[in-house]
């Protein structure tokens, strides 16, 4: 998939960053609830392919300390663009591979918008082990996925089984069904989801 998002992003036809942008009450809504049980500051907060940062510079805004990290360099330097973006920190990095990134523990709040559900069983089990060693003992992991679809040029989707497997230290809190109003039509009929998740005790 990485080859497909670095040409996509080179191209400028990404519309997961507009639907992102147009589902933002929904998703500014999914943050306030993260932060509902806890003490500001809020912590460290990771953004698993954040591409141009809209997401991570959210999280920082909100009183997040916030790395945003994706393999393609040309959205990481985008996102170290956008307005904001001092307040957070941006990393060139594979999320199947986060001892490599620089990223450091402990992370209290992992945030996925759309990574996950295009890896592969190997790649997902090599993120869901990177996730889990870099999380604090009461870290949260949020994480939208589109349902298991078979569709050409579509990330391959996940469920709750797939997310699971990939993530046996935690546990699923929630599952809610996403905002699709500002997605193409095509995403529309995925009918995503988000999964929010936090990490079992040790």
């Amino acid at each position: 998939m990485s080859v497909g998002y670095q040409l996509a992003y080179r191209l400028n036809v990404t519309p997961w960053e507009r639907a992102g942008r147009e589902a933002s009450v929904q998703f500014t809504g999914l943050l306030a609830r993260e932060e509902a049980d806890r003490t500001p500051p809020w912590g460290r907060a990771l953004d698993l392919g954040c591409g141009t940062g809209s997401h991570t510079v959210e999280l920082a805004e909100r009183g997040w300390s916030a790395t945003g990290l994706d393999a393609v360099e040309l959205a990481v330097e985008r996102a170290r663009r956008r307005p904001g973006a001092e307040t957070a920190r941006f990393v060139v990095g594979d999320v199947t591979r986060l001892e490599e990134a620089g990223v450091e523990g402990e992370v209290d709040f992992f945030l996925d918008v759309g990574c996950f559900h295009g890896l592969d069983d190997d790649q997902r089990a090599a993120m869901g082990r990177g996730v889990t060693a870099l999380a604090a003992p009461d870290a949260t992991l949020l994480l939208l996925a589109f349902r298991p679809n078979g569709r050409p040029l579509l990330p391959r989707g996940a469920g709750e089984a797939d997310v699971t497997r990939a993530l046996p230290g935690w546990k699923v809190l929630d599952v809610t069904a996403a905002d699709t109003s500002g997605m193409p039509k095509p995403l529309r009929s995925t009918a995503p989801q988000w999964f929010r998740l936090q990490r079992l005790s040790r």
